[in-house]
C-alpha cells in the first residue's frame, strides 16, 4: 500500500490532536482527547505526564480507525513549549509536569541573572531572563524539593516524553528543546556551561535531531496503544509557535506569521543567530536558520476578559457583544479619542521582560464610551507589534506582511489596524491547524516526500483567503500615536511594580 499520509501529532495545553494529512497539506483525518489541568497552588500549573500519553494514543487511535495506518508514512510531533517532567533513570515520573503558564519560579529567574549574568544568559541561549523557560523551574526544585531534583535521571519537556513513550528511545528535537532555557543556540547542543551551574548534565537530556529527521521507530508497545505500525518513523517536530510559523511558510520571502490567540504571538526566519530584548530566538522547523519571535502575552485573553469582566456580558451573549464592540471600535477611530491602554494584565516579555507587570488605561475623560476603551486595546496590542517588528527589521529580517491564524484573524477590524498601525500587509491564511499541519510537514520530509521542510512547507500550506494593506494615511496617524504610546510604559514602569508588590503583599497578609 502506498504511504500516502503523515501525522501531524499536536499537543497543547488542553487538548492532543492527531490530524493525518495528505502531500497537498489536506486533512483527511482527526482524531481529539483533553488533557487535565492542575492548579495546586496560586501559580503553580501542572499536568500528570499520563494523561499526555493517554491523549496521544487515544487521539492517533481516532485517526487510525479512519485512516487505514499501512499509508502512514511518518508521525512529527508539535508541542507546548516550556513544559517538562522529571523521570528517574528507568523512566518513572518522580513529580508532575510543570507547564508553561508556570510563575512558581520568579526569585530563582533573580537570583540566577545575578549569578550566572542576564546578558550571558540571553546570548547563549536566545531567551532574555523570564520566568516561562524551564530552567528556572529546574533551579525551583533544586531549592524547593532537594530530595526530587536528586533523583532526576531523565529530565524532558513535552516533545521528547511523547517520543520517548512513542519509540523507547530518549529523543527529542532541537526546536522543541530550545524554549527549556539550556540550548546553546548558535551550536544547537546542550550547554554545558548553563547546565554545570544548575548542577545537571547533557546525559539526563534527549538525545538532538534537527527537525525533520528521523529520530527512531514506532516501538510495538506503542503501535499496540495508538493502532499505528510498528516501525513507522517518528520524525523530530518542534514547539507549537515554530511549528505554527512552518504550518503557514514563513520561509517565504520578508514573512511573519503572526497567531492572534491567547496571547499574541509573531515570528520570522532567519538563517543567522541573533538576539534581542524585542525577541526571543527559537530554532525554526527546519533543517537550519531561527525564528525571531515576540510574544505579547494577552491576546484574545484580553478581549475574552473586558467582554466577560468589564462588560458584563452573559454567557452566551458574548458574540453578540462582540459584534457591538467591534462597529463602535471602527466608528471611535485611530487613538480611541485619546484613550491607551498597555496590554500587560498578565505581565509582559517581549521587549520589557518584568513579570511584575501590569496592564494600563490611561487618558479616559467622562465622553468616552466601552467602544473606545475596545478600540484602546485593539490598538495597544498592535502598537506593542509595530515596536517589535520595527526593532526585528532592524537586525537586517526585513518583513513587508504577517500571514494571520488563530481566532482573532477572524476579525476584519483587527486585521486592518494591525496593517494600519505596522505598515506591513496581513494575509489571513485558511490553515486553522497550523501547529499540526507543521509538524506533518517535518514528518513529509522525514518521510522523504521532500527534501527539505521548507520545500514542504511551501508545498503544503494552506492558501490565504484575503489581505489587508495599509493606508498610507492611517500609518502616519499611528506613527505620530506610536512616539506617544512608546513613552508611557518606561514613565510608569518603577511605580506600576510597587503597585505590584503593594498589591502582592497585601494577599500573603490576607
Amino acid at each position: 500500500m502506498i504511504r500516502d499520509v503523515v501525522i501531524g501529532l499536536d499537543s497543547s495545553t488542553t487538548a492532543t490532536k492527531a490530524i493525518a494529512w495528505d502531500r497537498a497539506g489536506r486533512a483527511l483525518a482527526e482524531g481529539r482527547a483533553p488533557v487535565p489541568l492542575s492548579n495546586p497552588h496560586p501559580g503553580h500549573f501542572e499536568q500528570d505526564p499520563e494523561d499526555w500519553w493517554s491523549s496521544t494514543a487515544s487521539s492517533l487511535r481516532e485517526v487510525t480507525q479512519q485512516i487505514n495506518p499501512a499509508r502512514i508514512a511518518a508521525i512529527a510531533i508539535s508541542n507546548q513549549r516550556e513544559t517538562f517532567v522529571p523521570l528517574t533513570e528507568d523512566g518513572a515520573v518522580i513529580r508532575p509536569g510543570t507547564l508553561w503558564l508556570d510563575e512558581r519560579a520568579k526569585v530563582e529567574v533573580a537570583e540566577f541573572a545575578a549569578q550566572f549574568g542576564a546578558e550571558r544568559i540571553h546570548a547563549i541561549t536566545g531567551k532574555p531572563c523570564d520566568v516561562t523557560p524551564c530552567i528556572y523551574r529546574f533551579l525551583w526544585m533544586k531549592k524547593h524539593e532537594p530530595e526530587n531534583f536528586a533523583r532526576f535521571g531523565m529530565v524532558t519537556e513535552l516533545h521528547g516524553y511523547l517520543a520517548w513513550r512513542l519509540t523507547g528511545q530518549f529523543v527529542t528535537s532541537t526546536a522543541s528543546a530550545d524554549p527549556a532555557g539550556v540550548l546553546d543556540m548558535p551550536s544547537h547542543t546542550y550547554s554545558d556551561e548553563i547546565l554545570s551551574a544548575i548542577g545537571l548534565s547533557k546525559t539526563q537530556f534527549p538525545q538532538l535531531f534537527r527537525p525533520g529527521d528521523v529520530m527512531a521507530l514506532m516501538s510495538a508497545d506503542a503501535a499496540h496503544a495508538t493502532g499505528l505500525l510498528k516501525g513507522t518513523p517518528v520524525v523530530a517536530g518542534g514547539g507549537d509557535g515554530q511549528c505554527a510559523g512552518t504550518g503557514v511558510n514563513v520561509f517565504a520571502t520578508n514573512r511573519a506569521y503572526i497567531n492572534l490567540g491567547t496571547a499574541v504571538v509573531a515570528g520570522s526566519f532567519s538563517k543567522n543567530y541573533a538576539h534581542d530584548r524585542a525577541f526571543r530566538t527559537m530554532n525554526s522547523v527546519a533543517e537550519q536558520g531561527y525564528i525571531y519571535e515576540s510574544c505579547i502575552r494577552t491576546g484574545t485573553f484580553l478581549i475574552d476578559w473586558m467582554i466577560r469582566e468589564m462588560f458584563g456580558a452573559d454567557a452566551g451573549a458574548e458574540k453578540y457583544l462582540f459584534k457591538q464592540l467591534e462597529d463602535e471600535a471602527a466608528a471611535v477611530g485611530i487613538g480611541a479619542g485619546g484613550a491607551m491602554l498597555v496590554p500587560y494584565w498578565s505581565g509582559v516579555m517581549t521587549p520589557y521582560w518584568r513579570t511584575e507587570a501590569r496592564g494600563l488605561i490611561a487618558g479616559l475623560n467622562a465622553s468616552h464610551k466601552r467602544g473606545h476603551v475596545y478600540r484602546a486595546l485593539l490598538d495597544g496590542i498592535a502598537l506593542e507589534q509595530t515596536i517589535m517588528t520595527d526593532k526585528i527589521a532592524e537586525t537586517g529580517q526585513p518583513i513587508d506582511h504577517f500571514v494571520a491564524i488563530g481566532g482573532g484573524s477572524n476579525s476584519d477590524l483587527w486585521c486592518q489596524i494591525l496593517a494600519d498601525a505596522t505598515g506591513r500587509s496581513i494575509v489571513r491564511s485558511s490553515t486553522v491547524e497550523a501547529s499540526s499541519l507543521g509538524a506533518a510537514m517535518a514528518a513529509a520530509r522525514g518521510a522523504g516526500w521532500f527534501a527539505t521542510v521548507p520545500e514542504a512547507s511551501a508545498a503544503m500550506a494552506g492558501p490565504t483567503t484575503r489581505r489587508f494593506e495599509p493606508d498610507a494615511k492611517a500609518n502616519a496617524r499611528y506613527r505620530e500615536l506610536l512616539a506617544i504610546y512608546k513613552d508611557l510604559w518606561p514613565a510608569v514602569a518603577d511605580w506600576n511594580a510597587r503597585l505590584a508588590a503593594f498589591a502582592d503583599q497585601a494577599e500573603h497578609q490576607a
